[in-house]
């Protein structure tokens, strides 16, 4: 085990407030013996190849989905395959499940482990206490290293053990012990006597990003998790908080555009027509705006029908100015990187980046409308390059202070920041960017 395992222990405070799961937790740890050593989840050392396939294609599969082929699937069978997947990952597949069958699922699989799902239910989406494993490989502190060592080479047929605790008869987290040390010390000596007491840990309230934050530097196989109190709750593999984080990541780009985060590859196509048709019913709703505001311009375009041409040029450009912005904001706001009060500087900066873009694009605008002007032979080509480099400036200047805003405005109005971002911020950019070219035409030209 790597010296840095004793490292300080993370002081971040917790406000989940699981009082609940600590009496359940202490309730069976508390005998004059200390603590069991750990859960053993009755299940074959191999799964068979039936509860393999299921568990395999449940990881394709949408949560209500999987939980319908579950249902479907012999009791023992199924039991088994939520066995073999992630916590974080039986989670969603719970949710989806009505009261009795979760109960019947629940009753099917060991103890420990169902216990380990009702504790995960009370922490929040997407953090460390949504995917904990059950806690294992941890001993009291008045147990000898030679018991320890006996316990272990039981433990060790059942369960990976990776790393050795050391809790209290209250299951608070005190220590966590270095093999060489069991291996080398007497064997009458107590674990308190051996352990290091500084041990580095994860919250369970913790996001994945702040947690994936706090582990840049400790590189370990899994961690333990405590709660408010100190509390060994379960534990979570390095592993799994990678796969989280880089499932988010990935979730956020269909979530731009009305993808839900659930459908995955092999949703039926009835229900991913379910996720994403409301949405695109609005967008097109949202489209209207756009086509509203050409339509108070109707006049302009009549006279000076070559406007129309380059009304796709400039929402185009502002729409993918938007996108860059709103992308970066997600990434910063997936990764913790926006702190509270740095909006503004968000806003101002993208703004910046937006006018020097807008400017650069504009030159090689203007120079096409000019050229299309000539050939069209309007006798104003030069008010019309004009026109489209002050539109394509001001369009790009307003897409980026929306690629910021628009994700900023939904998380504090309690809605995902990701969802259907790109549909609000193309419905921004299309009427800004027509508005601005059509009312500066009207302006500038008649």
């Amino acid at each position: 085990m790597p010296n840095e395992i004793g490292q300080d222990m993370n002081d971040n405070t917790n406000e989940h407030g699981s009082s609940n799961s600590n009496d359940q937790l202490s309730h069976d740890h508390s005998s004059t013996q200390g603590p069991r050593q750990g859960p053993t989840i009755e299940q074959d050392e191999q799964p068979t190849p039936a509860a393999a396939e299921l568990a395999a294609e449940l990881q394709t599969l949408d949560p209500e989905t999987a939980a319908d082929s579950l249902e479907q699937s012999p009791a023992a069978v199924a039991a088994e395959a939520v066995a073999i997947l992630e916590e974080g990952e039986v989670q969603p597949i719970l949710e989806a499940m009505d009261a009795d069958r979760r109960a019947a699922l629940e009753r099917s699989v060991s103890p420990e482990l169902a216990r380990q799902w009702k504790i995960n239910t009370e922490f929040d989406e997407n953090t460390v206490g949504r995917s904990m494993e059950p806690p294992i490989g941890f001993f009291a502190k008045t147990q000898t290293v030679g018991e320890t060592v006996e316990l272990l080479r039981e433990l060790v047929k059942t369960e990976p053990v990776t790393y050795c605790y050391v809790v209290d008869n209250a299951r608070h987290l005190s220590g966590v012990l270095m093999m060489r040390d069991l291996l080398f010390s007497d064997d009458k000596a107590t674990l308190d006597s051996i352990m290091i007491s500084k041990v580095f840990t994860l919250r369970a309230d913790m996001s994945i990003p702040q947690a994936i934050e706090s582990i840049a530097d400790r590189q370990f196989f899994a961690y333990p998790v405590c709660d408010a109190s100190n509390h060994f709750v379960g534990l979570i593999r390095g592993q799994r908080l990678l796969e989280q984080q880089a499932f988010n990541l990935s979730a956020q780009v269909g979530a731009m555009v009305g993808v839900e985060k659930e459908e995955r590859l092999g949703t039926p196509w009835w229900r991913s027509l379910m996720f994403r048709h409301p949405w695109l019913q609005l967008n097109l709703l949202t489209a209207f705006l756009a086509a509203a505001v050409v339509g108070m311009f109707e006049h302009t375009l009549t006279k000076i029908v070559l406007l129309a041409a380059f009304l796709p040029v400039l929402a185009g450009q502002s729409g993918n100015t938007g996108c860059q912005a709103l992308a970066v904001t997600l990434r910063g706001m997936t990764l913790n990187e926006l702190k509270r009060g740095q909006t503004r500087y968000a806003v101002l900066k993208e703004m910046v980046v937006g006018a020097c873009n807008g400017a650069l694009v504009g030159i090689s605008a203007a120079v096409g409308m000019y050229i299309f002007a000539s050939i069209q032979h309007n006798d104003r080509p030069g008010q019309l390059a004009l026109v489209t480099w002050l539109a394509m400036v001001v369009s790009c200047v307003v897409s980026g202070m929306c690629g910021v805003l628009v994700p900023t405005t939904l998380k504090r109005l309690g809605a995902d920041p990701a969802t259907a971002s790109s549909i609000f911020l193309t419905t921004a950019t299309d009427v800004v960017s027509m508005g601005v070219f059509l009312a500066l035409a009207t302006w500038l030209l008649l």
